[in-house]
This record gives C-alpha cells, sequence and structure tokens, in this order.
C-alpha cells in the first residue's frame, strides 16, 4: 500500500518518518514545492536572524537520510492536481504518482498587504533574503504584533535597528494572551528601545526595511478542485480522514474538531504537525485513534520564553500566578470554572504541568491556580 505525501514541511516529513518507525515497509513518496530539504521553520524568525544558527541547521535529516530510509523525496515540484477516483496525483511536470493512501500536508502561505517592498517571513528563502536586508537597513518597520512581527522585531533590535511595531489591534498578540501578557511583552520590547504603535492601521510607514506578520492563509486549492470540503482548511473528522476515506490532511492547512476549543480550528504549531502526522500514521495502519493531543506553543523574544499549554479563547476567568515584574508568571484560563489553559513566561516546569493538568482533565480552582504556595503536583496525585 503506497503513501503519497503532498507536503515537506514538518507535517509532511514527520509522516514520512513515523510510517517507517512504525514498521511500515511499503513505497512512501515526499513531495514538496520548495527546492531545499525538509527542514523547520521556528529557528529561521530566532537563531538564524540572529546569526547564532546557520540555515543548514534547520534541516530535518540530511540527504542520505531519505535514501536510507527508502523514503522517496521528489524537491522543487509541484502538485497540479489530484484525481482520487483514479487515486493518483498529477505533478505540473506531468508526471502521475500513484497511491493507496494520500496525506495532505500542504501548509499555509503568508497573507499579503496590497503595499510595495515589504518583506516576509515564511520560507527559507524569505528568511536568507530577510536576513541580508537586515544587515544592510537601520530602521526597520514592522506591521503586526503577532508571533512573528514579535520575534522578528527583537532580532532587530539586538542587531543595533531602530525599531518600530505597528498592531491594528489596541494589545499585542491579541488573538492568544490575556492582556496583563500583552502588557508585560510591551514592556519588554520598550525596554529594548521598540517603538510599540497599537491601534495602527496597516499602511505603509517610512523605514529603511518594512517586514510584515499578518498571518498565514491555508492551501487548500489542491483539496477544493479534488472535490473535498474546505473551510478554514481542508476539513477532517476526528481520525484527520477528509471526505474521501484515503486521504488525510494535516498540520497548518487542516481543520478538524479540537477537543480543547469544543469547536473546529486550525492550528500552526511543530507541536499540531508533529502529533497529527503521527495520529494519520495510526489511522493509515488501521488503528483508528482520534486525535486529542493537548495544544501547545512558545515564542523566544529577548530573554523571555513564552509557553501556551491549550486554547486560551472563550475563558471567562483568569487567575494569575506569580508577579510579571519578576519577569517570571503564568496566566491559567478557565471556562466556566474549567481550565482550558495556561500562559507561562519563564516557567518551563509550570508549563509542562499545565500540559498534565490539561491531558488529564483534572479539576483546579482559580484560587489554587493564583496561590503559589499551592503545590500543583497534588491536583494529579
Amino acid at each position: 500500500m503506497s503513501v503519497v505525501i503532498v507536503g515537506a514541511g514538518q507535517a509532511g516529513f514527520q509522516t514520512a518518518l513515523s510510517l517507517r518507525a512504525a514498521g511500515y515497509l511499503e513505497p512512501i513518496t515526499l513531495i514538496g514545492e520548495e527546492p531545499h530539504l525538509p527542514y523547520q521553520r521556528p529557528p529561521l524568525s530566532k537563531g538564524f536572524l540572529l546569526g547564532k544558527q546557520a540555515i543548514e541547521s534547520a534541516v530535518l535529516r540530511p540527504e542520505p537520510f531519505y535514501a536510507a530510509q527508502r523514503i522517496e523525496l521528489i524537491t522543487g515540484a509541484r502538485v497540479q492536481r489530484i484525481e482520487p477516483q483514479f487515486r493518483r496525483v498529477i505533478l505540473t511536470s506531468g508526471a502521475r504518482i500513484c497511491y493507496e493512501k494520500l496525506v495532505l500536508a500542504t501548509g499555509a502561505r503568508v497573507r499579503t498587504l496590497p503595499l510595495a517592498r515589504i518583506s516576509y517571513l515564511r520560507t527559507h528563502v524569505d528568511a536568507v533574503d530577510l536576513k541580508q536586508r537586515l544587515g544592510e537597513a537601520a530602521e526597520i518597520a514592522v506591521i503586526g504584533g503577532g508571533f512573528i512581527g514579535l520575534e522578528v522585531a527583537a532580532a532587530a533590535a539586538v542587531l543595533g535597528k531602530r525599531v518600530t511595531v505597528f498592531e491594528m489591534q489596541d494589545r499585542l498578540m491579541p488573538r492568544c494572551v490575556s492582556p496583563v501578557v500583552s502588557e508585560f511583552f510591551r514592556r519588554v520590547h520598550g525596554e529594548h528601545g521598540i517603538e510599540i504603535r497599537l491601534n495602527s492601521p496597516a499602511s505603509a510607514p517610512r523605514a529603511d526595511l518594512v517586514v510584515a506578520g499578518v498571518g498565514v492563509s491555508p492551501n487548500v486549492e489542491l483539496a477544493r478542485e479534488a472535490g473535498l470540503p474546505v473551510a478554514n482548511g481542508v476539513v477532517v473528522d476526528e481520525y484527520l480522514r477528509t471526505a474521501d476515506e484515503n486521504i488525510f490532511a494535516i498540520g497548518d492547512c487542516a481543520e478538524y474538531p479540537n477537543p480543547f476549543a469544543g469547536s473546529r480550528t486550525r492550528l500552526e504549531s511543530v507541536q499540531n504537525a508533529v502529533d497529527q502526522a503521527k495520529t494519520a500514521v495510526a489511522n493509515i495502519a488501521g488503528r483508528k485513534e482520534s486525535y486529542r493531543a493537548v495544544p501547545w506553543f512558545w515564542t523566544d523574544q529577548f530573554d523571555v520564553k513564552l509557553q501556551m499549554a491549550g486554547l486560551s479563547g472563550g475563558a471567562d476567568q483568569e487567575a494569575l500566578r506569580g508577579d510579571p515584574e519578576s519577569r517570571r508568571f503564568s496566566v491559567f484560563y478557565f471556562r466556566r470554572g474549567r481550565l482550558i489553559a495556561v500562559d507561562s513566561i519563564n516557567r518551563p516546569g509550570e508549563h509542562l504541568m499545565a500540559r498534565k493538568l490539561l491531558a488529564s482533565g483534572a479539576v483546579i480552582a482559580p484560587e489554587q491556580a493564583a496561590d503559589e504556595t499551592f503545590d500543583l503536583k497534588t491536583i494529579l496525585a
């Protein structure tokens, strides 16, 4: 039973890796549009921009790995269409590749702005180009106060650039953190000389370099043209199957029923890509495993690590554990008295505990979460 994987990012790579790790012996084909070996994206906005990591360090495995694992890796190739009735994909080159099971790991692409001379950061090429431009620029404007925008702003400031961040909303990272966390990061960036302009619509700021980080859009065109349902991503069930039982969709491009959100959602994270790949492999093997992994995310900005567990959307109560002035604290989010997410600043142990609490469905009261003398481990005992 041959498996074809469209998309050679973290999700696609992990699918191929997990298939072989599970003892799968049949042909595996991994198709990527970029001409590079599969690589990680997080280092692009962090260590690479700062010159702490070579771009090659982002590569997930060296080229000989694929031959050794009998994974046919096709890079620099684009799938033109899927023909579900024949169980095959057609490349723009005209090549036809047949499959028994197909995994769509097509990822997402940056949302662009109708402005000239703007840099973005998503791909290997983007990162190399941005690093060069950063080296040549003195004044940087960043449009977007989300993860990518703030990581680029932090890197530019460390490199000695004058940086201004423009955010349309009234606080930073408004979609994913509480006001106390937004304010903390506003102060941190201000301490490093970064000017933050809130309630500022996207325009054409004057700067040597303008970088936009205004989100991404899922790549759903192949699925839609193949007659598969799409919404905010390729629609899949709890087993990550599309409407065609032989086609799965995972990672940034997939919209799935999320038990932690209580609704259908689409997540953009390394954790989600890796864990969904493993679940898809289990279902390809016939084990019928639903996807129920606790979502978690992180961002590094200056000497601050924000680690997030769960999904805080819809929270109606928050509990602050620790003092933001100490630069080490957590925010616990509750909905109707139930813990749904935890954001931890420079508290890695608390982040790991939060993931365990959420995975177990343990009951914790807001006052317990806020009390630093209360041992969270007792909740799991």
